[in-house]
């Protein structure tokens, strides 16, 4: 026999600017036999009186605040509302993360994105997704690609005016802009311009930002795979090249949700490429020069990847607290004591590791763990073509010896 289900712990209620009109009977349901409302200020008084439970808002900041207030209430019938549909960039995750999927029954209400895409057309699927609630706008600039349609999920009135900024910035002057307001309220409204010219006043709180990106025909054209320009970056001649940092990526294969430790990062290029890979991998970037680290931290906000952390430090002292990685670049400080051994051992099984290096000293440091761990070794030498008197000949640059491996069994 199969047992009767659980009484869910809580409930959660997503609710649109529509408000109690726009729900439909089994949402209203929940709501009206609550004991206890949690939700926030906004959201809490868009229902009617005979929604009687105890009404409390979540405090700020809210997550740190979620298991103390789910435990409070323990054992009365728990009814959480929340914008829009919970489960997308909402209060769901953080509920699913405490209570566990099976403790909550969740009736969730069409997204903005969903009411953003009917307005405009747009098919859904089609069409990226950029939250800045709670996050830099900086992180908007991997997005940035000409033609590309994207939705913007604003952080409040102010936020227009800033994404407008950074477009213009980022050489995105000509894209379309379209906020769109209170979505399924009778209050809905839309602005519109480009971002060049954008002047509209902040308006209502509750908008979305819909993107035509189109790029500025003399700004730097950046692609969604590794080998960005050397000159997207701000650096001092630190700087692993194109092609090599190309090739670098590949044998680190960067996947969704990992994270790389970037040793020796200079100007951070190999960090923020792994990070603009996918938009759920992570990075660690480790530079012991104070004014390289401020660098670095420039560069990840120009080009997407305000998240990089950066720690200033010398490794192998400022890989002691750092979290176990999947992957592991080391570009300088090869010959530093103990740091291949301390970024071997904190690899997992299944981790990777590439090594890059230019002397020979660092070079017959690689050909022995080469010979006792295996992997691949090889030399990496990229030429350009140049003037030479009238002609036209190659210059070559210092041949990059790479050593790369896969982390298996024991890790002696």
């Amino acid at each position: 026999m199969t047992p009767a289900p659980r009484s869910p712990a809580a409930t959660v209620v997503g609710i649109g600017a529509d408000g109690w009109p726009g729900l439909p009977e089994a949402s209203r349901d929940a709501l009206r036999r609550a004991e206890v409302l949690i939700g926030g200020a906004r959201q809490l008084d868009l229902l009617p009186a005979d929604c009687a439970g105890e009404r409390v808002p979540w405090p700020s900041p809210l997550r740190p605040a979620v298991a103390g207030l789910l435990a409070a209430h323990r054992g009365r019938r728990l009814a959480v509302v929340a914008s829009g549909d919970p489960m997308f960039y909402g209060i769901g995750r953080a509920l699913t993360e405490e209570l566990g999927p099976d403790a909550l029954h969740v009736l969730p209400h069409p997204s903005s994105v969903s009411y953003a895409c009917a307005r405009l057309g747009w098919p859904v699927e089609d069409t990226e997704i950029v939250t800045l609630v709670g996050r830099p706008a900086g992180q908007l600039s991997a997005a940035l690609h000409d033609g590309r349609r994207l939705l913007v999920l604003s952080a409040g009135p102010g936020t227009p005016a800033e994404v407008a900024a950074l477009l213009q910035d980022r050489g995105f002057g000509p894209t379309r802009m379209r906020v769109l307001e209170q979505l399924g309220a009778p209050a809905e409204r839309s602005v519109e311009g480009h971002a060049a010219n954008w002047t509209a006043p902040a308006g209502d709180p509750l908008n979305v930002i819909a993107l035509e990106c189109r790029r500025d025909e003399s700004a730097l054209r950046l692609s969604a795979v590794p080998g960005l320009p050397d000159e997207a970056y701000e650096h001092d001649g630190q700087l692993t090249k194109r092609h090599i940092r190309a090739a670098t990526l590949t044998a680190l294969a960067p996947a969704p949700g990992e994270l790389l430790w970037d040793i020796g990062g200079g100007s951070g290029s190999i960090a923020i490429e792994w990070m603009r890979a996918h938009r759920s991998c992570r990075a660690v970037t480790v530079e012991r020069d104070p004014v390289r680290a401020a660098r670095i931290a420039r560069n990840a906000d120009t080009l997407g990847v305000p998240a990089l952390r950066v720690v200033t430090g010398a490794a192998p002292d400022a890989l002691l607290e750092l979290p176990t990685p999947d992957a592991v670049f080391i570009g300088g400080g090869l010959t530093a004591p103990g740091l291949l051994d301390a970024c071997w051992n904190a690899l997992p099984p299944g981790g990777r590791l590439v090594a890059n290096t230019v002397t020979l000293e660092s070079e017959a440091l690689l050909a022995a763990r080469y010979r006792r761990h295996g992997g691949e070794l090889v030399r990496l030498a990229v030429s350009h073509a140049v003037p030479v008197g009238g002609f036209t000949g190659w210059r070559q640059a210092m041949p990059v010896t790479q050593w790369s491996v896969t982390k298996a069994g024991d890790p002696t």
